[in-house]
């Protein structure tokens, strides 16, 4: 019996390989190769937020949060949990626990490394046997589509598709949408409030130097 209609059957084909890709690659390429790294000191969603301190410019409780779309608290938790583990560690928030800024320690850099190191050796084996040009013009492919998914939202700023943590150096929404996602406004927002803070600061300082300045005996 025909369970699913109405859309044409090669989308549907497509919607199915790309669901079972991304099923495949988080099975054994993630789940599989990080246990045999790290055993039970990670799972998959603390590796992301490893992964996320070390290669974006999140630094802050909130950011975190933000970025991986959970609210503060849950975000708070799962700090938590790495800190006792000693792969991340915190400073600051006495105020405010959105302003705590995490870092990671150098146990976390080393589990870091370990799993980077055997993940890209897997990835080599996995995909040297396809041609490279394929490779790329499929990437090219689903950014154009994920661009058109993301469109029929629209409030594409208040999605954020994680790029910073999969292999990407640039926003995939802010480069094909021309808009940016909720996580590049926050960290836009914040970079001009410590810029206003940083001006603040240094006029207030050539306020008090000019003040001190004794004026010249006539």
């Amino acid at each position: 019996m025909e369970l699913h209609t109405g859309a044409p059957s090669f989308i549907k084909e497509f919607l199915g390989s790309t669901r079972i890709f991304v099923k495949a690659v988080d099975e054994v390429l993630e789940e599989k190769l990080l246990a045999q790294v790290a055993g039970q000191q990670l799972t998959p969603s603390l590796m992301k937020v490893l992964e996320l301190v070390a290669f974006t410019d999140v630094g802050t409780l909130s950011e975190l949060a933000a970025f991986l779309g959970i609210s503060t608290p849950a975000a708070s938790k799962a700090v938590d949990k790495m800190v006792r583990r000693k792969l991340l560690s915190r400073t600051g928030g006495e105020s405010d626990r959105r302003s705590i800024r995490v870092s990671l320690t150098e146990e976390g850099r080393r589990m870091l490394a370990a799993y980077d190191f055997a993940r890209s050796n897997r990835l080599m084996d996995l995909f040297t046997q396809f041609p490279p040009e394929d490779l790329k013009r499929v990437a090219t492919l689903m950014d154009q589509i994920s661009a058109a998914v993301v469109r029929q939202t629209d409030k594409a700023e208040d999605l954020c598709l994680q790029c910073g943590i999969h292999f990407r150096e640039k926003c995939l929404v802010r480069q094909l949408l021309h808009t940016n996602c909720s996580y590049q406004e926050q960290r836009d927002r914040r970079r001009r409030l410590q810029a206003t803070a940083g001006e603040d600061i240094h006029e207030r300082s050539n306020g008090m130097d000019r003040g001190s300045v004794v004026p010249k005996q006539p």
